[in-house]
């Protein structure tokens, strides 16, 4: 009743909320997103899935709904190809995550990937998106999901987010006081974007902590230590943004994705390739469940 191609399809832009984006990570024309899409709801009964206009793409009710239903269905077509196939991946499977996904559903994707492909060794690397950047280039990573830096646009979109400033409930900033910062040591993405806007608005600054432990931040900031930039959609518990009042320069969009390494190269478009090829690496079948559960990964660990 529901094409694996059209929930796949379903699935890039629920989770990036652009026809544009999604038609780009499927290598297809927006034109075919569109027509997949109208598809999907015809099957289901001619539900709305998504709201659009020419600012923004949001999901329904009906489209959260699918999200569980599509990852279920295209994880059991998946499995059902892989027994069918005659395949079984094996080898070593380097994976580096950025210290954004730390409180998001990103283990239960691992899990789900373990189970399936038993043999494949997995080993997880979690660091700052920069420094996942350099280890991959240099060889040591087979697979990253990290911020992208600002201007750069090779890899996967996995999804996009704006930034916000956000900090403590109580914390109140004085405009006329150097702003407090919480930050990540260089070679850390948003520290980078966040220095970068409040010297182009002229704004004084001082740090006030810095930790490589996404932890660590969150304790300082929730003691009222300062501010700090951070993925609108992965505020953590017990922080909330910067009233408008504090006058704090916006901090943009960025964008999270995959990047594959060395000896792997950019995938083929995936709207017009089986997943289940035999020349299909261990770092392609993690990349296919991450982007099949994206959604999860702008979701705290206690949302279901």
């Amino acid at each position: 009743m529901y094409d694996p191609g059209q929930l796949r399809t379903f699935l890039a832009v629920a989770q990036t909320l652009s026809f544009t984006q999604a038609a780009r990570r499927l290598d297809v024309r927006q034109s075919t997103v569109s027509q997949h899409v109208r598809r999907l709801e015809a099957a289901a009964g001619d539900r709305q899935l998504f709201t659009r206009d020419t600012h923004s793409v949001e999901l329904t009710e009906d489209g959260e709904a699918m999200l569980g239903f599509a990852r279920t269905i295209l994880a059991a077509h998946e499995r059902a190809a892989a027994y069918f196939s005659g395949t079984r991946l094996r080898g070593r499977l380097r994976f580096g995550a950025s210290e954004d996904f730390v409180l998001t559903r990103l283990p239960e994707i691992l899990e789900s990937f373990r189970t399936d492909h038993p043999e494949v060794d997995l080993e997880l690397t979690v660091e700052l998106s920069g420094t996942l950047h350099e280890r991959l280039a240099a060889g040591e990573l087979d697979l990253v999901l990290a911020k992208r830096r600002g201007g750069d646009t090779h890899g996967e979109l996995v999804w996009r987010s704006s930034l916000a400033w956000i900090g403590a409930p109580q914390l109140r900033i004085d405009p006329e006081r150097p702003v407090p910062l919480i930050l990540f040591p260089a070679p850390g993405i948003t520290r980078a974007r966040a220095l970068e806007v409040l010297e182009a608005d002229g704004r004084p600054w001082r740090i006030a902590c810095t930790s490589a432990s996404l932890s660590g931040l969150i304790a300082a900031a929730r003691a009222g230590l300062g501010v700090m930039a951070h993925s609108r959609g992965l505020i953590p518990p017990g922080l909330v943004p910067v009233p408008a009042r504090a006058a704090l320069p916006e901090l943009g969009d960025v964008d999270f994705v995959l990047l594959h390494g060395h000896g792997h190269g950019q995938r083929q478009g995936r709207g017009s390739r089986s997943t289940a090829t035999s020349d299909r690496s261990p770092a392609d079948a993690l990349a296919d469940a991450i982007l099949a559960g994206g959604d999860r990964l702008h979701r705290p660990a206690d949302a279901r």
